[in-house]
Protein backbone atom coordinates (compact mmCIF):
# COMPACT_ATOMS: atom_id res chain seq x y z
CA UNK A 1 0.00 0.00 0.00
CA UNK A 2 1.35 3.41 -1.00
CA UNK A 3 1.17 6.10 1.64
CA UNK A 4 1.23 9.80 0.92
CA UNK A 5 4.00 11.92 2.37
CA UNK A 6 3.04 14.58 4.88
CA UNK A 7 4.44 18.12 4.93
CA UNK A 8 7.00 17.40 7.65
CA UNK A 9 8.16 14.24 5.88
CA UNK A 10 8.68 16.15 2.65
CA UNK A 11 10.64 18.86 4.49
CA UNK A 12 12.85 16.22 6.13
CA UNK A 13 13.37 14.52 2.77
CA UNK A 14 14.30 17.80 1.10
CA UNK A 15 16.82 18.61 3.85
CA UNK A 16 18.31 15.10 3.79
CA UNK A 17 18.79 14.76 0.05
CA UNK A 18 20.26 17.91 -1.49
CA UNK A 19 19.22 18.39 -5.09
CA UNK A 20 15.97 16.46 -4.75
CA UNK A 21 14.10 19.75 -4.45
CA UNK A 22 14.80 20.36 -8.12
CA UNK A 23 13.29 16.98 -9.01
CA UNK A 24 10.18 17.47 -6.88
CA UNK A 25 9.71 21.09 -7.85
CA UNK A 26 6.49 22.04 -9.56
CA UNK A 27 6.64 22.74 -13.31
CA UNK A 28 4.48 25.79 -12.62
CA UNK A 29 7.08 27.17 -10.21
CA UNK A 30 9.80 26.62 -12.82
CA UNK A 31 7.70 28.30 -15.51
CA UNK A 32 6.93 31.23 -13.24
CA UNK A 33 10.61 31.70 -12.40
CA UNK A 34 11.59 31.49 -16.07
CA UNK A 35 8.96 34.03 -17.12
CA UNK A 36 10.12 36.41 -14.40
CA UNK A 37 13.74 36.04 -15.58
CA UNK A 38 12.63 36.63 -19.19
CA UNK A 39 10.68 39.72 -18.11
CA UNK A 40 13.84 41.07 -16.49
CA UNK A 41 15.75 40.15 -19.68
CA UNK A 42 18.05 37.79 -17.84
CA UNK A 43 17.06 34.88 -20.10
CA UNK A 44 15.15 34.32 -23.31
CA UNK A 45 11.37 34.00 -23.22
CA UNK A 46 10.07 30.45 -23.65
CA UNK A 47 6.64 29.74 -25.10
CA UNK A 48 6.53 26.46 -23.15
CA UNK A 49 6.69 28.40 -19.87
CA UNK A 50 3.80 30.60 -20.97
CA UNK A 51 1.78 27.54 -21.94
CA UNK A 52 2.42 25.95 -18.55
CA UNK A 53 1.27 29.08 -16.72
CA UNK A 54 -1.87 29.42 -18.84
CA UNK A 55 -2.73 25.75 -18.24
CA UNK A 56 -2.28 26.28 -14.50
CA UNK A 57 -4.41 29.44 -14.56
CA UNK A 58 -7.23 27.72 -16.45
CA UNK A 59 -7.14 24.69 -14.11
CA UNK A 60 -7.42 26.99 -11.10
CA UNK A 61 -10.15 29.10 -12.66
CA UNK A 62 -7.97 32.21 -12.80
CA UNK A 63 -8.43 32.40 -16.59
CA UNK A 64 -11.28 31.17 -18.72
CA UNK A 65 -10.49 28.65 -21.44
CA UNK A 66 -11.26 31.13 -24.24
CA UNK A 67 -9.14 33.84 -22.64
CA UNK A 68 -6.27 31.39 -22.20
CA UNK A 69 -6.53 30.34 -25.84
CA UNK A 70 -6.49 33.98 -26.99
CA UNK A 71 -3.49 34.71 -24.81
CA UNK A 72 -1.57 31.73 -26.16
CA UNK A 73 -2.48 32.69 -29.73
CA UNK A 74 -0.97 36.15 -29.09
CA UNK A 75 2.14 34.59 -27.59
CA UNK A 76 2.58 32.22 -30.54
CA UNK A 77 2.07 35.07 -33.04
CA UNK A 78 4.64 37.25 -31.25
CA UNK A 79 7.10 34.37 -31.15
CA UNK A 80 6.63 33.76 -34.89
CA UNK A 81 7.23 37.46 -35.62
CA UNK A 82 10.40 37.32 -33.52
CA UNK A 83 11.65 34.27 -35.41
CA UNK A 84 10.81 35.86 -38.78
CA UNK A 85 12.58 39.08 -37.84
CA UNK A 86 15.68 37.15 -36.72
CA UNK A 87 15.68 35.23 -40.02
CA UNK A 88 15.41 38.50 -41.97
CA UNK A 89 18.35 39.95 -40.05
CA UNK A 90 20.40 36.85 -40.73
CA UNK A 91 19.59 36.96 -44.46
CA UNK A 92 20.55 40.64 -44.57
CA UNK A 93 23.87 39.92 -42.85
CA UNK A 94 24.62 37.09 -45.29
CA UNK A 95 23.78 39.31 -48.26
CA UNK A 96 25.98 42.08 -46.86
CA UNK A 97 28.84 39.63 -46.34
CA UNK A 98 28.47 38.35 -49.92
CA UNK A 99 28.45 41.89 -51.30
CA UNK A 100 31.43 42.82 -49.17
CA UNK A 101 33.32 39.74 -50.34
CA UNK A 102 33.20 40.83 -53.99
CA UNK A 103 36.08 43.18 -54.64
CA UNK A 104 35.71 46.03 -57.07
CA UNK A 105 38.17 45.84 -59.95
CA UNK A 106 40.25 48.90 -60.57
CA UNK A 107 39.31 50.78 -63.71
CA UNK A 108 42.09 51.73 -66.10
CA UNK A 109 42.67 55.45 -66.04
CA UNK A 110 41.84 57.30 -69.24
CA UNK A 111 44.86 58.51 -71.10
CA UNK A 112 44.36 62.19 -70.51
CA UNK A 113 47.88 63.01 -71.51
CA UNK A 114 47.08 62.99 -75.24
CA UNK A 115 44.16 65.35 -74.78
CA UNK A 116 46.33 67.75 -72.84
CA UNK A 117 48.93 67.72 -75.62
CA UNK A 118 46.28 68.47 -78.23
CA UNK A 119 44.99 71.34 -76.16
CA UNK A 120 48.53 72.66 -75.81
CA UNK A 121 49.01 72.53 -79.61
CA UNK A 122 45.80 74.46 -80.18
CA UNK A 123 46.97 77.25 -77.85
CA UNK A 124 50.26 77.61 -79.71
CA UNK A 125 48.60 78.33 -83.07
Amino acid sequence: MVSELGGSQISTLLETLPGIANVLRSPVADALGNVIRAGARLTEFSVQDAEELVRYATRRGLLGQEEGDRLLAEVHAAEQRRVDKAADRERALKAKARAKGKTVKAVKPVKAVKKVKKAAKVKRR
